[in-house]
This record gives structure tokens, C-alpha cells and sequence, in this order.
């Protein structure tokens, strides 16, 4: 390698490498969640043996159970809601739910978050997680701010933080409404004081009528003919009385919750009352142990209530209620997985009269009640909740509004930066506001610095499912990768490092500082200057390569970037991390632009697509590099070799060699063309 040209190697060999391993990892796909019986029973906080049975319908996860009592379901965040964090990797949290709508324990199973995996203690993620302990599901909470029944998100990783409440609360509501909670089930908490009459405009109660009539034409030829009148063969009221508007009138206080308190898990509590002179018990239940007269019909599920199920009441609580011959509550399986009917949907009641032929068998009359749960008695759907993202951006729409005006003053001085670069002190003084903005603002305000971990989290994400909404939940960032992806067409890769990554402003800040107060500046040699641009090259591949195979490792490599340290957490670190960003800040003391120029793993990321850069918005003379190589002394990241020619891969877009070219006093070329223009005057 000379020094009087660009190296190739390191860029080619980063681009071929990062092709490379896109198409070498393409079988990356998420883990399966599994639960272990011990998991299970922490969740629930039980110290005995529970049983635990996977299902995929009507959600996935598991239903536990111990001594024959449904525990609750446990599901996972990642196989739910699809909750990845900003690393693009499943953020996996198993949450348990009880039959009631509580969350019963929460534990963290799979993350790779860069802020909690190295800037937060294991402790903290695993009390918040744990904070969801005893979180009713069915109250209404925030999803984003505070909330005191929820764990508060933990300073410094709201995005992270809040994609884990996020995903548990999601989740959770999904196991509730699983067990027959919320969105559409049935409303057993609210209760109004109702009459028989309002029950039955309702619809609570569902009614059929079978006069002695009818029964006379069905029952033609029986040994015992009916007798035909109007007279009421069977007067049938049915309904669902799990609600207490309608059970708790119909029965009283303490009959309903006697009631109600013997139902399992996924039953549901029908009423049958009746009248006439057929009987839908009969007699022969009490030897047969099952109600041969009765079913219950859904489709083709077919339910004939056990003795076992069976509950009889006296009388009705309701003072309008008519005098009933019979009748009967019967517990029934809701549960449409396990082989039940759904309470939600209609189903039928089937009562069968029978009667022996004179000819021989006998006749059978089906008289069929269709039950249906009211509108009044079943719980709205829930609304559809709103993306994540977008309540962060709204969130953040007071940073969203000062990044937009940042993002249009860097266009105007892009777009007209030969106003700008003819005005050198009006050009400093723009420079010097512009990156304090930066620092002071977009890093320390509103942690608006990039990293070489989105990038990685990019790739990964292409990988294994890309979702616009892992990249939407942090709206600054969003923003700002955006602009650079934009600007790179433009620009090339200086739109970020020149003017809107914090710690590349810090640093030519303290370098501005250290130059006024005489700090001695080094002068690295040309030859040794190009070959150290090998190492962020390197490093750059090295971490999106050992991120294929472990995001942690990676993750641990990309510490290269002391960005975390000094922007986002403010030096508030192990004395580690903060020795070496105080070395490298150092280092940019007495080599301007020191860790931008050999060690920026994410500069040389953002080098590789610059290429693709379709505008050459800086000037050159034919005369620089030739005549005049005072461009290539001043350039901040000694981005002009001796020939005058700008390197792309390199340039921050400082316009420091643009003022220099249009600066009469500066720059020879000027000075010479004033001395011959102002030479035939003088000989005059």
C-alpha cells in the first residue's frame, strides 16, 4: 500500500465478509418455548407437583393444574406477541394467568437487549418481571406511563423495559380471555337488581311452549293417548345464569353463590324451569346417575348432564316470577377445547318426551330451546390496543419535534453550504453550535445516539422475521437512521459523523478546546494513518459476524463503542468501561477526531453502503494535491490523500476543506490568482 492511494482492502473485504455471513445464516430462526413442571409451579407459587399440559388452541401455552384444581395457563411473550426488544432477537417472558384474570408470576426467559445485558444488574430486570406479580388483568392500565398497580420501566432502558410490559400485559390479556375473561366472555362481576319481565326482554331466559295439543298429534297411537287442549304439556324456561344480573335476582344472594362458588374452571350454570305436565328431570336420573331426557347441543358436541352436575332449587327469589313445577341448574362444560360447548355462541336444549305405540316402540317428541347469551350479560371486545410504537411516538413527540427541526437546519446547510463555506467565521460558528446541539441535545437530552448494535440488530432481524414495529419503538432513533440512510445517497456516510452522532461532537469539541489551550497536535504519518483504518474495519465484521452465533458475545465485543458509557449513561458505569472511553476521548486531545478515524466500528459500517453515494457535493481544483496540500493538513479525519482526492469511506463532511478552497486568504491557489490580477495595476 502506498501512500498515495486509498486502500481497498479493508472495505472489500468487510463488504464480501458481510455478504458472506447474511447468506450463511439465513437458517436462524427463534427457539420454541418450553416449561418445566418447577417453572410452572413457581409461577403459581405452589410447592407440590403440578401437571402441566401444552395446548395450541384456542392459544398457545399450557394449562396447570395441581390436585385436580385448574391452577391457570401459562404462555410465552415471545409465541403470543410476538415481543422482540431492539436487538431484534425474542424478548421471551413466560407469564402465568389464574382462572380469575391475575397474573400469578411472570419470569424472564430469553433477552439480548444491549442496555440489560451489560448496562443493568440481573437483579433489576428479574424484580421488574417480577413486579407483574398480582397485576389484575382485567382493569384497565398504561401502557406507557405510570401506573401504580404496574412495576415502574427502569431509567435508562425505557424502550427495552417497556416492550417487556408491554409483551406480559398483552400476553396476559390473552391468557385471561383464553379461560373465558374479557373480550366477548361472559360478564360475571356486574350485577343490576332486575325483574322477571326485564330478564325475559333481555333475552337471559329463552322460552318454549308445548301444548297438550301437540303433544296429542305426536303421540298419536301411544298406549296412553294425550288428551289434546291448550293446556301446557311442557312450559320450558332455560338460560345462562352465570352472570349475576340474571342469578343472583333469580336465586338470592346465597343460593347463587352456593351456586356459582361449586363451578370448576371452563363450566358454565344453565337454569331449567318448567311446567306441565311432562317432567324434563323424571325419575330414572336418580338410578341411572345421567339425565336421559336432557342435552345440551352445540354442533356436533352433544352434552347429556350427569347427576353429578345437577343442583335443584325450590323456588325463585323473584317475587314476579311465575310457580315452577321443576327446577334444575345443571354445572356444564364450557370449555370448546376439552370437549364443551361455547357459552358464547348459542347451543340448544333438547328435551325428549317419549311414549310407548300400541304397534310396538315408541313415539318421541324433541322439543328444542335455543339458549343465547344477551348482549347485556357478555363483555365487549376489547378494543384493539395500539401499537406499541406508536405510543411511544407519541410519547416522545416533544423530541420528535426538536430532532425534525435539528434534521431541517442540517439540510439547509448541506443544501447550501457554498453560502455557508464562503463565510468562514459565520461557517465556525454554525459548526461549533451545531455539533453543541448535538452533544448537549439529541446525545445527553434525548439519547439520541447510534450504535453498531442496530446495525447488528438490523441484519438479525432480516434474518429471522423483519418487523418495522422493532425498529419503530424508538422514535429518535428511528428518525435518525432514517436521515442517514437518506443522506448516504446524497452525502455519503458524514451526514451522521460529522453532525449528528454525540460522541463524534464531543470529541471535536474537547479537540477545538484543546487546540486553544495550545495542546500540541500529532500528525500521524500517511502510511500509518491508512493501515490503522484496518482496525475498525475489522472490528466491525468481527461483531456482526460473532452476533450470528451469539448475541451476548457480541454484544460484549461491541463495548469497542464507548458511546453507551459517555452518552447514554452519562459515565454512570463500572470504572472499566469509563477508564477506556476516558482514554479514547483523550487520544482525540492530540489526534483530532482520534476515535473516529481507527477504531469506529459503526463508521466503518456506514462506509460500506456509502459507496452507493450518486452526488459529489465537494469541489476540487485541479491544483490540490499537486500545488497545495493545505486541505489535506487541515481535514479533520485526514480524509484527503496527497493527491487532493477526498475519500468517501473517510469524510465526515465538516466543509472544513470547502472553507478553506473559497477562503481568498487562506488558500494559495486564491491568494496567487489576486497577486496576477492585481499585477498589471501596480505596473501601471
Amino acid at each position: 500500500m502506498t501512500s498515495g492511494r486509498f486502500p481497498v482492502f479493508p472495505v472489500k473485504t468487510a463488504l464480501f465478509a458481510w455478504v458472506f455471513l447474511l447468506l450463511a445464516a439465513t437458517g436462524i430462526r427463534a427457539q420454541e418455548p418450553d416449561l418445566r413442571p418447577d417453572v410452572a409451579a413457581a409461577l403459581f407459587g405452589q410447592t407440590t407437583e403440578v401437571g402441566i399440559e401444552r395446548r395450541d388452541s384456542p392459544v398457545p401455552g399450557w394449562r396447570v393444574t395441581a390436585g385436580g384444581q385448574v391452577l391457570g395457563m401459562v404462555g410465552s411473550t415471545w409465541e403470543i406477541a410476538q415481543t422482540s426488544g431492539y436487538s431484534g432477537k425474542p424478548l421471551d417472558v413466560l407469564v402465568a394467568v389464574t382462572p380469575q384474570g391475575t397474573i400469578a408470576g411472570a419470569k424472564l426467559i430469553r433477552q439480548t437487549e444491549p442496555v440489560l445485558s451489560l448496562g443493568i444488574s440481573d437483579a433489576d430486570i428479574i424484580a421488574y418481571v417480577d413486579g407483574f406479580r398480582g397485576v389484575d388483568l382485567m382493569r384497565d392500565h398504561a401502557a406507557l406511563g405510570p401506573d401504580p398497580a404496574l412495576p415502574d420501566v427502569i431509567s435508562r432502558a425505557t424502550v427495552s423495559t417497556g416492550v417487556i410490559r408491554d409483551g406480559i400485559m398483552r400476553t396476559g390479556r390473552v391468557l385471561a380471555q383464553a379461560q373465558g375473561l374479557g373480550g366477548g366472555g361472559i360478564d360475571r362481576v356486574s350485577f343490576r337488581p332486575t325483574g322477571w319481565a326485564e330478564l325475559l326482554s333481555q333475552g337471559a331466559l329463552a322460552h318454549s311452549l308445548t301444548t297438550m295439543a301437540e303433544a296429542a298429534r305426536a303421540f298419536a297411537g301411544a298406549k296412553v293417548p294425550v288428551d289434546p287442549s291448550d293446556a301446557p304439556f311442557l312450559d320450558l324456561y332455560a338460560g345462562l345464569i352465570d352472570t349475576p344480573t340474571a342469578g343472583r335476582n333469580l336465586l338470592g344472594e346465597l343460593d347463587f353463590t352456593a351456586a356459582t362458588g361449586s363451578l370448576q374452571p371452563g363450566q358454565a350454570l344453565v337454569a331449567v324451569m318448567s311446567r306441565g305436565l311432562y317432567s324434563p328431570r323424571g325419575t330414572e336420573w336418580r338410578r341411572s346417575g345421567t339425565f336421559e331426557r336432557i342435552a345440551f347441543q352445540q354442533g356436533d358436541i352433544r352434552i347429556t348432564p350427569k347427576a353429578d352436575d345437577f343442583i335443584m332449587v325450590e323456588k325463585l327469589a323473584l317475587p314476579d316470577a311465575p310457580s315452577f313445577k321443576e327446577i334444575s341448574l345443571f354445572r356444564l362444560n364450557a370449555d370448546p377445547e376439552a370437549g364443551g360447548i361455547d357459552p358464547r355462541r348459542p347451543f340448544d336444549l333438547i328435551v325428549t318426551a317419549t311414549r310407548p305405540l300400541t304397534a310396538g316402540g315408541e313415539a318421541a317428541l324433541p322439543i328444542t330451546t335455543t339458549i343465547t347469551l344477551p348482549a347485556a350479560f357478555a363483555l365487549a371486545e376489547a378494543p384493539a390496543a395500539m401499537p406499541l410504537w406508536q405510543e411511544f411516538w407519541l410519547q416522545k413527540k416533544f423530541g420528535i419535534a426538536i430532532v425534525g427541526a435539528m434534521l431541517f437546519v442540517l439540510a439547509l446547510i448541506l443544501f447550501g453550504q457554498e453560502a455557508l463555506v464562503s463565510r468562514p467565521k459565520l461557517w465556525l460558528r454554525v459548526r461549533l453550535g451545531f455539533l453543541a446541539t448535538t452533544l448537549f441535545v439529541l446525545g445527553w437530552g434525548l439519547n439520541g445516539q447510534l450504535s453498531v448494535v442496530q446495525v447488528v440488530a438490523f441484519l438479525n432481524s432480516l434474518l429471522s422475521g423483519f418487523q418495522w414495529e422493532t425498529f419503530l419503538i424508538a422514535p429518535i432513533i428511528f428518525l435518525i437512521w432514517s436521515t442517514v440512510a437518506l443522506g448516504m445517497l446524497f452525502w455519503g456516510r458524514g451526514v451522521y459523523c460529522g453532525w449528528l452522532c454525540p460522541f463524534g461532537a464531543l470529541q471535536e469539541l474537547l479537540n477545538v478546546a484543546a487546540r486553544r489551550l495550545g495542546v500540541r497536535q500529532i500528525a500521524v504519518p500517511q502510511g500509518l494513518h491508512e493501515r490503522l483504518w484496518v482496525i475498525k474495519y475489522t472490528l466491525f465484521v468481527a461483531i456482526v459476524a460473532l452476533s450470528f452465533y451469539s448475541m451476548e458475545k457480541s454484544l460484549l465485543l461491541a463495548e469497542a463503542e464507548p458511546f453507551k458509557t459517555v452518552i447514554s449513561m452519562r459515565f454512570l458505569r463500572a470504572w472499566p468501561f469509563v477508564l477506556f472511553a476516558l482514554v479514547v476521548l483523550a487520544g482525540g486531545l492530540f489526534i483530532e477526531r482520534f476515535y473516529c478515524r481507527y477504531l469506529c466500528p459503526l463508521g466503518a459500517g456506514l462506509a460500506i453502503p456509502a459507496k452507493l453515494k450518486v452526488f459529489d457535493w465537494l469541489r476540487r481544483r485541479p491544483q490540490c494535491g499537486r500545488e497545495c496540500r493545505l486541505c489535506e493538513t487541515k481535514c479533520t479525519v485526514g480524509a484527503i490523500d496527497p493527491l487532493g482526492r477526498i475519500n468517501a469511506n473517510e469524510c465526515v463532511l465538516c466543509l472544513r476543506c470547502q472553507v478553506v478552497m473559497n477562503d481568498a486568504q487562506t488558500c494559495p491557489v486564491l491568494k496567487r490568482r489576486a497577486r496576477t490580477s492585481d499585477a498589471p495595476k501596480e505596473a501601471t
